[in-house]
């Protein structure tokens, strides 16, 4: 007898479609879990090509940046952003609205106006100075910028500083040291986290008993005056780079302490389970058992976490630069140009000084949030599924 689910089906009547059923869920694995769960928060989604394309900016500043941050220009002190137009007399030509500049007698303050009979003609890869693009490939092009660079050719898309310097390519390059020290510190976390929080819950007893007791004294400090206590004591000699690093390590010191009593929970919750007995019975060591079994079960919420404890990482560093007490100049952050606009005339004369580097903060810090958010909602993935 001919098996009736092997008959072709008859005709007119559509052939079954192959898309994964509600019980393929079931089966289907973590990453596969993860993925259907995250793509479904558009937010998040949304927020994860923010987050990309913010890192592709700072991995490329001084190719992006069309001035040298540290230029000055003392023609410019204060300039307002320059205006962007797209046409001479009909003609297609990008360009930037040329400055003029006055004093003002009462006010003894220099004050912009701008001028259409000499606009900055504007383009795309243009020819500059020799450097060094992701410190090693050696580039005379920027991105954009002057056709005809020189003292008078003003591209200022944000402004300029009490020294002349470009807001814009200052942004750009702080991006660099705030976004990294974010990385920097998570990554530092993420491995006094999962070591400390997997030795915890793991062996359990009197092990378990000091870490948390230790954990608890760290988590009693006031975070901000610790941080501002181990900042102070950096020695003002110390070479910018080093200084760096060393705010890194403190903006990492309580970072992690979160992330252990997390680990600690999933081990003592999957320790005795099965798949852990059977490694044990296999003669599986215990760090092997950690490394290649309880680790990668649930890498997907270490994930999450380590995405929302970036923006952190931020802004303490932000907060640190602008109390004076973190990086210093030369080194550009988003902090340290917050920490050069704290004063009266800055605010009142040119705002945009402030308003630049906390805009990129802003976006910076919600685009991570949202993406964390998506990526714990996911981290969970049999939550939800329709």
């Amino acid at each position: 007898m001919t098996d009736i689910q092997h008959l072709p089906p008859a005709a007119g009547v559509p052939a079954p479609t192959t898309s994964p059923r509600k019980g393929d869920i079931a089966v289907a694995g973590q990453w596969t879990l993860f993925w259907l769960k995250f793509k479904k928060h558009r937010l998040a989604l949304v927020s994860l090509f923010v987050v990309l394309f913010l890192y592709l900016v700072a991995a490329f500043a001084d190719f992006i940046a069309p001035l040298d941050p540290n230029a000055t220009n003392a023609t410019f002190t204060y300039a307002p952003p320059t205006p962007i137009g797209l046409f001479i007399d009909g003609s297609f030509a990008p360009h930037v609205e040329g400055l003029s500049m006055t004093l003002n007698q009462d006010s003894m303050r220099r004050e912009f106006a701008v001028d259409p009979e000499n606009p900055v003609r504007i383009g795309l890869f243009v020819p500059s100075q020799p450097y060094r693009l992701l410190g090693f490939i050696p580039m005379q092009t920027k991105l954009f910028g002057a056709l005809e660079p020189g003292p008078r050719s003003a591209v200022y898309l944000f402004g300029a500083d009490r020294l002349g310097r470009d807001i814009f390519s200052r942004v750009v390059h702080g991006a660099k040291i705030s976004l990294s020290i974010g990385l920097v510190g998570v990554f530092l976390s993420l491995v006094l986290g999962v070591v400390i929080g997997g030795i915890s819950g793991f062996f359990g007893g009197t092990v378990d008993l000091v870490i948390q007791r230790f954990i608890e004294f760290l988590r009693s400090i006031p975070t901000i005056p610790l941080w501002m206590g181990l900042a102070a004591a950096i020695p003002v000699g110390w070479p910018p780079i080093q200084t760096y690093f060393v705010i890194t390590l403190i903006v990492s010191l309580i970072g992690w302490t979160s992330l252990a009593r997390e680990v600690r929970g999933k081990f003592l919750s999957l320790r005795n389970e099965d798949f852990v007995v059977a490694a044990r019975l296999d003669g599986m060591s215990e760090i092997g058992i950690i490394l290649k079994h309880l680790v990668p079960s649930f890498m997907s919420h270490i994930i999450a976490t380590l995405t929302l404890a970036i923006p952190t990482m931020i802004l303490a560093e932000t907060a640190l630069s602008f109390l004076g007490i973190g990086l210093q100049p030369p080194i550009i952050s988003w902090g340290v140009l917050l920490q050069e606009a704290q004063n009266i005339r800055a605010v009142s004369q040119a705002p945009w000084l402030l308003f630049t580097p906390a805009a990129a903060i802003v976006i910076a810090v919600l685009s991570l949030n949202f993406l964390g958010d998506g990526l714990r909602d996911a981290a969970d993935p049999y939550e939800s599924h329709s």
